[in-house]
């Protein structure tokens, strides 16, 4: 939706499901009874309809379903307040009843908070603010069903408020499915290529990119290239970069322009460089940062198949690149039509964890 379409009346419904209306239905808000409330206590003077059951508890190892949506629709706004370590909760979507996840991704990542640690983040796609509080505004257009949970992978229990807007609506036939997949290497092998996505097979178009990059070197670490290969390209892609901060949307390492002297952190609409976590000389040791760009005005559209890939490169003695062997994780954001091939399997909770 658009501000020059915001006069238009559609042929929609609109809802929202939250704690306080678990399944969206109409009239069905702030119904639930005191005794069975979380916030019960809270609520004991006041009773049934006064804030009785705002946030739900994850127990450990739990997949709660956030939503179960029967008929057409387009999901529109989803707001998490996730607590402990946000890579231990895993958010997945399923559209029209198949069976694997379109969505498969920890939930800070998925809002790109991949380091654990708040950073604003103001764009059109996801924005973070605080204290906790993430948005995502990407539209997930379904036909026959849609269905959304978190799984606590942590020892700990988890409190989540959460909220979920959307409408029933007729979707057109030419909308295709929200997909969002998570990746994690650590350390990127030598000489290897970091994958973004692969194995997307069918019709649909990419649309923005998370990565969290920890470095494990000394200077610059963004010198290499991402790379599109669509339609069958193999061994050279058709769309190929010049550098990292380059396809953030910055220039020349990210560096203050004055003094060079730091790295300048910015949240734009479309692309950002919007953490960056410096070592303290104690515990966090190293440089960490936190990037995304969405291609919501460019779009890359694929016909049968999609595969992207980063190189990890600074520079080593001699003027001569240096391929690294960072911490890197990713989530990349696209739409196809269905069905879904199956991601690979999400690593365990070992392997995820922010050290």
């Amino acid at each position: 939706m658009t501000m020059d379409r915001l006069s238009r009346l559609e042929k929609h419904v609109t809802r929202s499901i939250s704690p306080e209306n678990l399944t969206g239905t109409k009239g069905g808000g702030a119904r639930c009874p005191l005794e069975e409330g979380t916030a019960k206590l809270a609520a004991r003077d006041l009773g049934t309809g006064w804030k009785v059951n705002p946030y739900i508890i994850l127990q450990p190892n739990e997949t709660y379903p956030l939503c179960d949506i029967d008929g057409s629709g387009i999901i529109q706004h989803i707001w998490l307040t996730p607590t402990g370590r946000w890579r231990n909760t895993v958010l997945r979507m399923y559209w029209d009843d198949q069976p694997q996840p379109s969505v498969e991704s920890p939930a800070g990542d998925f809002f790109c908070m991949g380091w654990n640690t708040y950073a604003q983040v103001s764009s059109l796609a996801v924005c973070v603010n605080p204290g906790s509080a993430f948005n995502c505004y990407w539209p997930m257009p379904f036909r026959t069903r849609a269905r959304m949970t978190l799984t606590n992978l942590a020892a700990e229990s988890v409190t989540m408020y959460y909220q979920i807007d959307y409408c029933l609506c007729d979707i057109p036939a030419d909308e295709a499915y929200f997909h969002a997949q998570f990746r994690r290497v650590n350390p990127l092998a030598y000489k290897e290529n970091y994958t973004i996505l692969d194995g997307v097979k069918g019709r649909g178009k990419y649309v923005g990119t998370y990565m969290a990059w920890g470095v494990n070197n000394n200077s610059w670490w963004g010198e290499g290239e991402i790379k599109f290969f669509m339609d069958s390209d193999q061994d050279y892609p058709t769309i190929c970069g010049t550098g990292t901060e380059d396809y953030f949307c910055g220039s020349y390492d990210f560096e203050d322009p004055v003094t060079h002297a730091n790295y300048v952190p910015f949240t734009t609409p479309y692309a950002g460089l919007h953490q960056v976590i410096t070592p303290d000389k104690l515990y966090c040791s190293q440089f960490r940062f936190g990037m995304y760009r969405w291609h919501i005005t460019d779009p890359i559209y694929f016909e049968k198949d999609l595969r992207v890939t980063i190189q990890a490169l600074g520079w080593r003695e001699g003027k001569r690149y240096l391929p690294l062997q960072d911490d890197i994780a990713s989530v990349a954001y696209w739409y196809q039509q269905l069905p879904t091939a199956p991601f690979p399997a999400l690593p365990d909770k070992d392997y995820l964890e922010v050290i």
